[in-house]
């Protein structure tokens, strides 16, 4: 857990509670390490220390509440952020858009404010981090959250496919949906962005252009599927003009900063879309040019790749056991004892995905 903003993850014992009628306890295999668990320990986001953080998580279903259907011990299961099921937004199928998904997932407790983890002390700890916390051995956490996948795919693989890698794929596949043949650009090489790249190849797009600093990320977006990739630079979008023959069908930022969806939005071009996964921070703002988004320009917000878990999830995994998501040649694999310098390596950019092993 942290317990000090910026402070180092500390690995203690924690009381876990009986899961209620509608939740799961599950044995944690393996975390994933997202930008989002860093810039909740530096508090750029809730929820506040002392807190369990971890939203990537994979494991094995060790019981079930009263009133869990589908779900049994010995299942195997990622984890995925949870939605309230009932507003409008859930309602319409798209449940990462729903209207309670910040008092959820950053709230660190319960719907009703409780919270199933107290330390040694019996202290109450803030944890229901995406409804999982996953940088723990055991977890409870809401039956709608975890998905159930099957036992043939390596579990130790699988649990960024709960935020990182269902943003970028879902981002291209659910909530931009290119038809076959379209342009697309995708701003930053990163996790969520490299499986956006993935993702544009199951789409058939063409040409697939990936934008970063790092020249060995831009190599492995090549290995990945990307036909073009061009290093960041003062003319970045005349290169992607120049590459799509007057701007790409669509872009994708997953850098998230203010520079870089400006760049995504005036490389479109007229009647193109752009999409936005990546933030840093609350409050920051971006100018465009009001006549550029006349001609037909859309910017579009996306969260969690706008998917409904339950449904993408499995499918990615059979793309993966296709062989048409290799999502494994991006993952980097730690030992959980190690879980600050795998934080450390995503931080420096030594790790694309670092995953943790329980």
């Amino acid at each position: 857990m942290v317990r000090a903003k910026g402070g180092p993850l500390q690995i203690e014992d924690v009381e876990l509670g009986e899961p209620r009628a509608e939740e799961v306890l599950v044995r944690t295999v393996a975390s994933g390490i997202c930008h989002t668990d860093i810039i909740v320990r530096d508090q750029v986001l809730p929820p506040g220390p002392p807190a369990i953080l971890g939203h990537e998580g994979a494991g094995v279903v060790e019981a079930v509440g009263s009133q869990v259907h589908g779900l049994a011990p010995g299942d195997h299961v990622v984890l995925a952020p949870v939605s309230c099921s009932a507003c409008r937004n859930c309602l319409r199928g798209h449940p990462m858009n729903c209207d309670s998904f910040t008092a959820l997932n950053f709230g660190g407790r319960r719907a009703d404010g409780s919270t199933a983890y107290r330390d040694s002390t019996g202290a109450e700890l803030n944890a229901h981090f995406f409804g999982q916390s996953s940088f723990s051995n055991h977890v409870i956490v809401p039956q709608r959250g975890a998905v159930k996948v099957p036992t043939e795919a390596p579990l130790e693989l699988l649990g960024p496919l709960g935020c990182g890698l269902q943003t970028g794929a879902g981002a291209v596949l659910s909530a931009l949906a290119p038809p076959a043949g379209s342009s697309i650009v995708v701003f930053g090489a990163g996790g969520v962005g490299l499986a956006a790249v993935m993702a544009a190849v199951i789409a058939g797009c063409d040409p697939i252009i990936a934008v970063d600093l790092n020249a060995s990320r831009l190599d492995t977006a090549v290995e990945l599927g990307a036909t073009h990739a061009v290093r960041a630079a003062d003319d970045t979008v005349e290169q992607i003009q120049a590459i799509t023959r007057g701007g790409a069908d669509f872009a994708l930022d997953a850098v998230g900063l203010p520079a870089t969806l400006r760049q995504a939005v005036t490389a479109l071009n007229i009647g193109g879309t752009a999409g936005l996964v990546g933030a840093n921070a609350v409050g920051q703002e971006v100018s465009l040019d009001l006549m550029h988004l006349l001609f037909g320009r859309t910017v579009k917000g996306i969260v969690e790749g706008d998917t409904v878990p339950a449904l993408f999830i499995p499918r990615l995994v059979e793309l993966f056991l296709r062989g048409r998501f290799p999502f494994d040649k991006i993952i980097e694999r730690y030992p959980f004892s190690e879980i600050n310098t795998a934080i450390e390596d995503a931080e420096t950019g030594r790790a694309i995905k670092p995953v943790v092993l329980y």
